[in-house]
């Protein structure tokens, strides 16, 4: 009895043990309550979201004392699911994000940090086909979203480079291969990121041109992706989104130096299944992003006050959008650490 009782101590002292060790691993603060956070993405995990799920594989969020979610958008978009709290945070872009501001009922939504620095979107298309500048598309054709804004800066490009607008020809965007669509045929151009559209085509061994809109009007460096924040949550709760940040921005820092591991663990993470077979794409991208993530910022996250407002005068100058937004509007640095 005495030795049946003995083994009983050691058993579980060895189980305290062992439960002292993974607490202190997994977080500082894990004997306290962890603030619950889920996180709605605006799209299927790719590289433009890498930094979030290093920070969830590498117990950043954990260590932060958080209990973070990432999830899909639902059918009507990540920036209504965050405005309604059924997400704290969410991933939009500036150019999408501006009708939260303008409508008659705003929604309560601030754009906290920038995942990416520049505007990394452009026109891509076959090579050697002339479209290697806007004025290049007058006479051929272009695959349209049907967006208002997104007419407009195309509009804007050609014309600006002595190009002409009307006489480009438009039809539905339907393409998810836009390398192999520019190279099968040779008069489409093709709205992509570079990041995934324009290194796919390098992985895919297909020459194509590509020119940035940034460098055409600097207007267009405006903020895409962006990650917003429920503006209640931030009211009620700042100390805990200003750790959620913190510990996003440990998970890009890592993806800035460790973008091959990073990869790997963005398709390990990918709960879609949709990063399969697309290995080699994720990795070049990852590689590409990892100098665009921060670029010339001083800090990660950080949003530069000047582009975010000529951006939306431009919205309003340009007739997009029916109310102003004053300068300083819709974003905040607050929260950065």
């Amino acid at each position: 009895m005495k030795r049946i009782l003995s083994f009983v101590l050691a058993a579980v002292l060895v189980l305290c043990l062992a439960s002292c060790s993974k607490t202190d691993k997994n977080s500082a603060s894990s004997d306290e309550a962890k603030t619950s956070i889920t996180v709605c993405l605006d799209w299927t995990p790719n590289t433009n979201h890498t930094g979030l799920y290093v920070a969830l594989e590498k117990g950043y969020f954990a260590d932060a004392g958080l209990d973070v979610k990432i999830v899909q958008p639902p059918e009507n978009g990540a920036v209504q699911a965050c405005a309604a709290g059924q997400a704290q945070f969410a991933v939009d872009a500036q150019d999408t994000l501006a009708p939260a501001f303008t409508s008659d009922t705003p929604l309560g939504v601030t754009a906290v940090a920038a995942l990416i620095q520049h505007n990394t979107s452009g026109i891509m298309s076959k090579k050697g086909e002339g479209m290697d500048r806007p004025a290049g598309l007058t006479g051929k054709t272009y695959l349209t979203w049907d967006s208002p804004t997104e007419k407009a800066i195309m509009e804007n490009v050609v014309n600006a480079d002595g190009g002409d607008w009307s006489k480009v020809k438009l039809i539905p965007n339907t393409v998810t291969e836009e390398a192999q669509d520019v190279n099968q045929n040779p008069d489409h151009a093709i709205w992509v990121f570079y990041a995934w559209g324009g290194i796919n085509s390098q992985v895919s061994g297909i020459d194509t041109d590509f020119f940035f809109f940034k460098d055409i009007n600097p207007v267009f460096d405006y903020y895409t992706p962006i990650l917003i924040a429920n503006n209640d949550f931030l009211k009620t709760n700042p100390d805990a989104a200003k750790k959620f940040l913190s510990a996003a921005k440990q998970g890009y820092e890592f993806a800035v130096s460790n973008p091959e591991e990073a990869a790997d663990i963005l398709i390990k993470g990918d709960d879609t299944a949709s990063l399969a077979g697309s290995e080699q794409l994720v990795e070049a991208s990852q590689k590409y992003l990892a100098k665009e993530y921060i670029s010339d910022a001083p800090k990660w996250g950080y949003i530069d006050a000047a582009r975010w407002d000529a951006f939306y005068k431009w919205l309003y100058d340009s007739k997009l959008i029916e109310k102003e937004i004053p300068a300083g509007t819709g974003f905040s640095n607050d929260y950065l650490s």
